[in-house]
């Protein structure tokens, strides 16, 4: 099976890790991502994808090796619907494109596909009509728990001091990095330690797993989401959680424990403290064994298998 992929960007963590997996298990993709760079908001301009569109009429006309075309976001799909063959298409929403300005145009889209896969329950609801959950896999090799005194000592953070994960750019609106501020600030007022927000962006993927053991919890303060993978690779490192009410994670966090899910500022500190003066790590690996990167990519193939009969 041959499939064109449509990305908003080749170097996402998704895609060094599914694609591999999608080779191994007998799938192989060509890659078209959209060019030029994000701008602050996220998002790239209409131009952009005006020429992600005519590169893959290119490859559509020419190319008639393909099974099927997968449009890895939202926003994506018109553009693989709008190629003269008749190639099946699977659209899979992440949750930033159903839940954003532009989410009116990725529903209209995603009806028109032949599958859409959504990261959780929560997505299939919103959504509405025939669609798969599947939520991004995790890799178990690379996200396991580890020392967090030799996490720390290599990152050179102070051993005696509580550390709390961000793991976005403060720049993107939708994660609100200034209620994240406001919650920490809150939270260094009420404990003995000093507690420091650790903001990462920047790093290779492969580097992201050293800061989740190094940590003593996760904050999330998201607007909306699907189903983050930063939540799940923290489980997998069995990292506590602390987050608003957004997406699935609330579905997922449940029976892991220290961990909370919140809606007011005050809940969130209040939660906060808690975990970081019991200094526990969580049961959360043992929660989402269903997640092995392995078992959700056989998900996926699955359904390009369907689509593509």
């Amino acid at each position: 099976m041959h499939v064109l992929n449509l990305v908003s960007s080749t170097g996402t963590p998704l895609l060094q890790q599914q694609l591999p997996e999608l080779e191994r298990q007998g799938v192989k993709s060509t890659v078209l991502s959209v060019p030029g760079k994000y701008n602050p908001s996220g998002q790239r301009s209409i131009s952009n994808y005006v020429h992600l569109w005519g590169t893959v009429l290119r490859h559509t006309i020419r190319n008639g090796d393909y099974d099927l075309i997968h449009a890895n976001y939202g926003l994506l799909a018109p553009i693989a619907l709008a190629q003269p063959s008749s190639l099946p298409v699977v659209c899979s929403l992440w949750g930033t494109d159903l839940y954003g300005n532009f989410g009116w145009a990725v529903r209209r889209a995603a009806r028109r596909c032949d599958a859409v896969v959504v990261m959780s329950e929560k997505m299939r609801e919103d959504l509405g009509g025939d669609c798969v959950v599947i939520p991004h896999g995790i890799d178990f090799e690379k996200f396991k728990p580890r020392p967090q005194a030799e996490e720390r000592e290599h990152l050179g953070w102070d051993p005696d001091a509580h550390h709390v994960l961000f793991p976005y750019s403060p720049r993107r609106e939708v994660k609100d990095y200034p209620r994240a501020e406001r919650v920490i600030s809150a939270v260094d007022d009420r404990v003995e330690e000093s507690v420091y927000l650790q903001v990462v962006q920047g790093i290779t993927h492969d580097k992201v797993a050293r800061y989740h053991n190094a940590s003593d919890a996760l904050l999330l303060t998201s607007r909306y989401e699907g189903m983050p993978n930063s939540v799940k690779e923290a489980l997998a490192c069995n990292l506590p959680v602390v987050s608003t009410d957004v997406g699935d994670v609330a579905r997922r966090l449940e029976g892991v424990r220290p961990s909370a899910v919140c809606d007011t500022d005050e809940e969130l500190v209040d939660a906060m403290v808690d975990v970081l003066e019991r200094g526990e790590r969580s049961n959360g690996r043992e929660q989402i064994a269903d997640l092995r990167l392995e078992r959700t990519v056989e998900r996926l193939r699955e359904v390009y298998r369907d689509v593509s009969q």
